[in-house]
Formats: C-alpha cells, sequence, structure tokens
C-alpha cells in the first residue's frame, strides 16, 4: 500500500464519520452511537463548535474529507504517483484540516469539557493523515535526491 492509498483509506473512513453526523444533525438517523456521558457527542455536536459560520461542521468534514478521498486516489494512477503537484495539494488539504480540528479539539475539551468518541476519531485520522503526506513527501525528496526525474511528461 502506497502513502497516497493509505491517505485516501484514511479519508474515506472520515468521510464516512462525517456523513453519519450530518445525517444525525438533519434527523435522518436515530440516536447517535456515542458515550452515554451528559457532555459526549450529542453535546458537542448541538454546540456552538458544531457549527462553523453557519454550516454544520460535519458536512464541511464530510466535503472536505471526500475531497481529500479524490485527490489521494488520482494521485495513485501511473501517470500521477511521483507527481509532486499531488503530494503538495494533500498537504494543503490536510494541513487545513488539522487546522481546523486543533480548533475544534480546544472548543471541546478546553472551552465545552467534552469528550466525543467520533471527533477522537477524526483526530487520530488527521494525524495518521498528515504523516502520511509527510512520508510521501519525503519519499519524492528521495527520488529527486536520486536524480530519478519523478515528473513524468513534463
Amino acid at each position: 500500500m502506497t502513502y497516497r492509498m493509505g491517505i485516501a483509506l484514511a479519508a474515506l473512513v472520515n468521510a464516512l464519520v462525517a456523513v453519519y453526523l450530518h445525517l444525525w444533525k438533519l434527523g435522518l438517523v436515530g440516536t447517535l452511537a456515542c458515550t452515554s456521558t451528559a457532555r459526549g457527542c450529542e453535546f458537542v455536536q448541538g454546540s456552538r463548535y458544531g457549527w462553523f459560520l453557519g454550516v454544520d461542521v460535519a458536512l464541511i468534514g464530510a466535503v472536505g474529507w471526500a475531497v481529500v478521498f479524490v485527490v489521494a486516489l488520482a494521485g495513485t494512477a501511473p501517470s500521477l504517483e511521483d507527481d509532486p503537484r499531488v503530494t503538495r495539494l494533500l498537504g494543503a488539504l490536510v494541513g487545513g484540516a488539522l487546522l481546523f480540528t486543533a480548533r475544534l479539539k480546544y472548543g471541546e475539551y478546553v472551552v465545552l469539557h467534552a469528550f466525543c468518541v467520533w471527533c477522537l476519531v477524526n483526530l487520530a485520522t488527521v494525524l495518521v493523515t498528515a504523516t502520511l503526506a509527510v512520508l510521501d513527501a519525503r519519499r519524492l525528496d528521495r527520488l529527486r535526491a536520486a536524480g530519478i526525474e519523478g515528473m513524468r511528461g513534463r
């Protein structure tokens, strides 16, 4: 499995979690499968940290992770597998997700004093995808240093 395949898989997992949370907020799924504490997932999802500029953060996550999934999957194509533009785009997308997640985790833990297991899944996935994006960038740096062009067709 390549780094980009790992990113695609992790992004798919996070996109599905975000879709689930968004559907719950829309009232299209029953109870939220989560912790049973008073300050659990429902509390966090219903708080002001469950929204950003009037948009459901789960919807933002679903769309964002779908984009990461598509870019990572496209980057596994033979014509793009060594293209540094894909790695830079993935780095930017995942970097944005990391910053957004940091804001949400601050709100969840520090401001709300709450814990949402689905938010923890997002955090873990963001950290995994960030690590994989860095490893992919290092892979391309090694290729470049070894004198392998890696930018096919340019």
